[in-house]
């Protein structure tokens, strides 16, 4: 229960301002008043803490959404606005429309998780409902229980057989997921005792709290795939106590001299050219290149450019493919990504939802210093030359 009382002066003030308030002494409040001012107490200390009121929305917490559903409430009713005169710090009751019986004032926090679609048992105090998940949470679970059959795995398989050897070997570390919640295309992780391999990073789209996600593809040494959000993975990972990321083994030569009989094709590096009509695309295509290592078919990659934000919304033409053997696709395209990192497409489309997107993988860049960088990966010399997007041009450091 809430402790409340006026001094004299408090209420001279208040008489002043037209508010009839008796001075609250100990057991002053009925039970059901009592509820109405802790209820929203509650609702004013979220708004403290978040410095808004709180808002009804799946994405929401479920905390957040009942505070929500209770303000609703409140505001409908004359008699909690009564009981709650004098005590709206912030003005939250301000805009109230009276419009529902008096009996509506008798909710409770088990009818209003019934109403929000919540099963739980509660003994009314909400503190007690940290064992609810959140909506968020929820679908972060459906999806990572939610895998099918992967029809490539034979592709992945001597992956994981590699992986798991090298971690035997301590060629590879694995570490608790925490502080590190990036998550890139070729990364490995172990979710549920399960290996899992980042195989795709689809287009990242921003929210409205400024944080990225996009659907990912992931392969699980089991034989199954998953392709969900990566916000929702890593949720996963860091709520599974045994969740942990495995790191890249010591880095080695990144290109086989030539690819034998017996040789496994590791992938190809694709350079590929937008045939977007954006005003900045268009003026300078001859230029702008996206740059990629991929395990499979370039021509399966892009069958579904014209609808993928990650292609720009739009057809895109291979204006180069260099097969690869013995190489760690990964290392491949995040050393491109760091060389020409400095010459990256800044620009934000929408997707087809009108989402703005800002993709990844484009450079500003010619193609013969492309293959240049591919030449000097080759014989090593890359070490010693850096990209200067305003020479346009690999430059001697």
């Amino acid at each position: 229960m809430v402790k409340k009382t006026f001094t004299e002066e408090d209420d001279e003030l208040l008489a002043e301002l037209g508010i009839d308030v008796e001075v609250e002494t100990k057991g002053a409040h009925s039970p059901r008043e009592a509820r109405i001012i802790a209820g929203f107490e509650e609702i004013e200390s979220f708004f403290e803490k978040n410095r808004r009121i709180p808002q009804h929305g799946e994405d929401k917490d479920i905390f957040e959404r009942i505070y929500a559903t209770r303000l609703d409430v409140i505001l409908a009713s004359q008699e909690c606005i009564n009981v709650l005169s004098g005590l709206d710090k912030h003005g939250l009751l301000a805009n109230a429309e009276i419009t529902a019986k008096e009996s509506d004032a008798e909710i409770d926090d088990g009818e209003l998780l019934a109403e929000l679609g919540v099963d739980v048992k509660s003994d009314g105090d909400l503190t007690n409902l940290t064992h609810v998940k959140s909506t968020a949470e929820k679908k972060a679970a459906e999806e990572i229980g939610h895998r099918s059959l992967c029809p490539d795995f034979d592709k992945f398989k001597p992956l994981f057989v590699k992986i798991k050897e090298e971690l035997k070997s301590a060629e590879r570390q694995s570490f608790r997921f925490r502080e590190d919640t990036s998550i890139n295309q070729g990364e490995y992780f172990i979710l549920g005792g399960q290996i899992a391999y980042i195989d795709q990073v689809g287009a990242l789209t921003e929210d409205s709290f400024g944080k990225w996600d996009g659907r990912l593809r992931i392969i699980f040494d089991n034989g199954t795939e998953s392709n969900i959000l990566l916000r929702s993975f890593q949720k996963a990972l860091y709520k599974d106590e045994a969740g942990r990321r495995i790191t890249e083994p010591d880095a080695g030569p990144l290109f086989a001299d030539v690819i034998g009989e017996d040789d496994i094709e590791s992938g190809t590096i694709y350079v590929l050219r937008s045939k977007s009509d954006h005003p900045y695309v268009a003026e300078h295509r001859d230029v702008i290149h996206k740059i990629g290592v991929t395990g499979g078919k370039v021509e399966t990659r892009i069958a579904n450019a014209e609808n993928e934000a990650t292609y720009l919304l739009a057809e895109v033409k291979v204006v180069a493919t260099i097969k690869l053997a013995g190489i760690n696709r990964v290392k491949l395209e995040n050393l491109f990504h760091r060389i020409f990192g400095p010459a990256q497409l800044d620009i934000v489309i929408n997707d087809r939802f009108g989402r703005p997107v800002k993709p990844k993988e484009w450079f500003v860049v010619p193609l013969n210093i492309i293959e240049e960088v591919v030449d000097r990966i080759r014989d090593g010399s890359i070490t010693s030359y850096v990209y200067d997007p305003k020479q346009a041009k690999l430059v001697s450091i």
